[in-house]
This record gives C-alpha cells, structure tokens and sequence, in this order.
C-alpha cells in the first residue's frame, strides 16, 4: 500500500492542546465540506467516477458515498454522547457499506445531497455545544477506547479533508 495515496495529508494526530480557536477551525471544515466535495466532484463522469483514487483503493464514487455514510454515524454519536453517560457506539463495517452493490452505480448527487444536509444539521449541533459539552465521552466498542467530543471535531475535520484529497489527488494524477 502507498501510504502517500492512502494518506495524502496523513493520518489524524491528536493536538496535545485542543482550544476554542482549534474546535472552531475544525467545524469551519466540516462545514465547507460538501460544497468543496460538491465542486471537485460534480462533472467528472462515470469513466472517472469509477476510477480508484489508489490501486486496489474505493472509486470516487464508493468514496463520495462513504462520507454521508460516515458523518450520518458520527451525528448519531455525538447525540448518543450528550444524550448518555458514556456510551459504547455502534461500529459499522465502512467497507462492507463501500461495497454494497446499490451503491456502485448509484448517482453521487443523492449522496452530496445527504452529506449537505447531515452538515447543516452537525454544524449546527456542533456550533451549540458548551465547554462541558466538548467535555463528554463516548466509547468505541471494539478497542475501547474513550473519546472526548471535542477529539471526534478534529478527527471528522480530518478524515472529510482526507478523502477530499484522495480526491484532488487522483485529478491532479490523471490531469482531470
């Protein structure tokens, strides 16, 4: 595996500081998210659609309908997280969805639609939580491990801004 294809702005790394300005930074991510993907992705055709942005990588298209797929479970965490005390999540198989074979020729507008509408709403959300709330945990079920919403911000800023460059990576490759 190429890790410069897999990762080309690399892999998430926790700030040891996570402060106002960051969370702020990372929702302005989450929020330009759809109407970036929007643009990078809007008039390619199937041809380039179903291109593997790496070998042996998801198409663009498995990787636009990843990201709603994504988000949706994330938005749903985030309300379990200020909803519970410290929930175990629900993990999903992100391939097993990838590869789903509705999803091979569905049309991504469905998909950027989704994502839109998921960001309206998990900006808004994300934009009303309080020191206290950026504060609480959830639980991944199969690691463990705990994390602080105000982690899981910067880690969806990432993994949006991640398959953004997969991406303009692959057209910048390809001299889309």
């Amino acid at each position: 595996m190429d890790i410069h294809l897999s990762y080309p702005i690399g892999q998430f790394v926790k700030p040891s500081v996570i402060d106002a300005f960051k969370i702020e930074d990372w929702i302005n991510q989450i929020e330009e998210l759809p109407a970036r993907l929007y643009q990078e992705v809007s008039n390619l055709n199937d041809h380039q659609l179903n291109t593997p942005y790496r070998p042996q990588g998801w198409t663009v298209r498995q990787v636009v309908h990843h990201l709603p797929d994504s988000h949706m479970n994330s938005y749903v965490r985030f309300h379990w997280a200020l909803t519970e005390d410290q929930p175990v999540i629900k993990a999903y198989h992100e391939a097993a969805w990838a590869e789903l074979p509705y999803l091979q020729n569905l049309a991504i507008d469905t998909s950027l639609t989704l994502l839109s509408s998921i960001h309206q709403r998990w900006v808004d959300l994300l934009k009303s939580l309080t020191k206290e709330d950026l504060k609480r945990t959830l639980i991944h079920p199969e690691n463990k491990e705990t994390f602080l919403l105000q982690e899981l911000i910067g880690m969806y800023a990432w993994h949006g801004e991640h398959h953004l460059a997969q991406i303009t990576q692959l057209k910048k490759r390809k001299a889309w």
